[in-house]
């Protein structure tokens, strides 16, 4: 009896032990419908009182009353001609002035992301093997290390890597250069239709190759653009800069009516390349690779039924202000003279604060009526009552977005995204599947993923996508779409996945050691 009562006493444990252990999933999914709720009957609040006060308005207005207002009006119009010609032509004016004011709408008509050639294909190992070579087996070790927990996989493009270094680094870098814009560009007009002369605004930006006449003149000279075309080169502003063109363009437009903007981001590889032995240096031959997008804008009304997205907003945080933000990331020699990229290990701090700055910008643009509210409610408990134990409200952006462009800076800049935005794994995999693909493609590594979300016939009408850079300065950039159109697949030209996308996704570990 007593081993029996043992027994059962043990296995009343483990079910007590079991039912605490087990999360309550009932009350969470009760307390994600209830904010649900409180976002729409927020969200819908203005239609809410607003129809009944009609509706009690409308009951309130007999026969009678409407005979009454119609009798005045014609009362007015026969014998105070001249008041009611100055009310309507004032009316008129101002309704003009209004809209004359207003801010042009910029369209994305579409876009092209280029694919290297299958020759420039490149493995992880090839990579350690060649640093290996050329610096000294420590390097090369180093970098196996750093590669298989980058989030990068063995089919990215890394050109001139067999070669390396090259004989000619001015002309090699030249080379790639010419081969994305071109590539990229008799894409986008290809797929468009648009003609070159039509362009009237061109912005380039690459971070480290500025070659004179610049890459913006280059794309003049190849495509015969008209003479008063508005070119901008921009230069050493980073892996965000590509959301600095779109806005910079988005700004010429407002004052350039009815013409088009091309938008060229890329970066240079092979200028890239670092030879030396300073391990904080290493880190861009193991993340960087080719790659590029042109994009075409328009501020023709006419070109909005056949335009993908709509641009919603830009918003930039720059913190260059403070030096440790303004050298965490750096072009510099090292004690050889050997020129490369530095990043510090205050880089990741820096860009969840450069993050916090924009999103707090960002948010009352995006976000619903019901998170701001929340939002702002803990602000206040937190800075006004000083209540510590009130946690900070952390917007949920997925009530904003429905798909997530962050800049593939490294899975351990990813993996932070997540985290801080509260991120799904579905949000995250247009962003991951680009870095395991591409690489970092620095600025251009948005559209890839934008191109990956279009490839997975996952943008339709009304959806609003968030692309979110980071890059030297310190900066942080958002732009924000909407898409105007249902985008398929299977019409879509010139994708860089369209004839891979079925492998994808991939399933991703922490660490991706080299296949035997």
């Amino acid at each position: 009896m007593a081993s029996q009562d043992q027994k059962s006493n043990t296995t009343n444990g483990e079910h007590d032990q079991k039912n605490q252990v087990q999360p309550d999933f009932r009350s969470s999914i009760r307390l994600k419908y209830v904010k649900l709720g409180c976002h729409y009957l927020i969200s819908n609040a203005m239609y809410l009182l607003t129809i009944p006060l009609l509706l009690a308005v409308a009951a309130n207005l007999s026969t009678s009353h409407l005979h009454r207002i119609l009798e005045t009006c014609n009362y007015h119009l026969r014998y105070n001609v001249l008041a009611v010609t100055v009310c309507t032509s004032l009316m008129a004016v101002l309704a003009t002035v209004y809209f004359m004011s207003r801010p042009r709408t910029v369209y994305l008509v579409d876009f092209s992301c280029y694919k290297p050639d299958s020759s420039l294909l490149s493995s992880r190992e090839a990579v350690s093997q060649k640093v290996s070579a050329i610096i000294n087996e420590a390097s090369g070790v180093f970098t196996k290390k750093v590669l298989e927990r980058s989030g990068l996989g063995d089919r990215t493009y890394a050109p001139g890597l067999q070669d390396f270094p090259p004989k000619r680094p001015f002309e090699s870098a030249k080379e790639e250069a010419e081969a994305v814009i071109y590539g990229a560009i008799d894409n986008l007009f290809d797929k468009t239709g648009v003609n070159p002369k039509d362009v009237g605004i061109v912005v380039v930006n690459i971070s480290a190759f500025n070659p004179t006449p610049s890459l913006s003149s280059m794309i003049v000279n190849r495509y015969k653009l008209r003479g008063d075309v508005v070119s901008c080169n921009l230069g050493g502003m980073g892996c965000s800069a590509g959301i600095i063109s779109i806005d910079l363009a988005k700004r010429l437009l407002q004052v350039t009516p009815n013409t088009y903007a091309l938008v060229m981001s890329l970066e240079c590889v092979t200028a890239n390349y670092y030879t030396g032995k300073d391990r904080s240096k290493l880190l861009t031959n193991c993340l960087f690779r080719m790659g590029g997008a042109a994009i075409l804008l328009s501020n023709r009304s006419s070109d909005r039924r056949r335009s993908k997205y709509e641009l919603m907003h830009t918003v930039r945080t720059h913190k260059g202000a403070d030096d440790r933000a303004y050298r965490c990331v750096s072009q510099e020699e090292d004690a050889e003279g050997k020129l490369g990229i530095s990043l510090t290990r205050d880089l990741m701090p820096i860009a969840g604060e450069t993050l916090q700055a924009n999103i707090t910008t960002l948010g009352p643009l995006v976000l619903p009526a019901s998170e701001q509210i929340l939002f702002l409610a803990t602000l206040v408990a937190r800075k006004v009552l000083k209540m510590k134990k009130v946690r900070p409200y952390v917007p949920d952006f997925k009530m904003a977005f429905e798909h997530f462009c962050i800049h593939t800076g490294g899975r351990g800049v990813l993996d932070q995204m997540e985290k801080n935005l509260r991120l799904t794994e579905s949000d995250m995999e247009p962003s991951r599947m680009t870095l395991y693909r591409f690489g970092n493609t620095s600025s251009s590594s948005l559209w890839y993923e934008l191109a990956y979300a279009e490839a997975k016939g996952r943008i339709r009408k009304g959806d609003r996508v968030w692309q979110l850079a980071f890059g030297s300065g310190f900066k942080c950039n958002s732009g924000v779409w909407r898409a105007l159109r249902t985008v398929d697949p299977k019409k879509e030209k010139h994708n860089p996945w369209s004839d891979e996308i079925h492998q994808f996704p991939v399933s991703l570990q922490e660490t991706m050691p080299f296949p035997a």
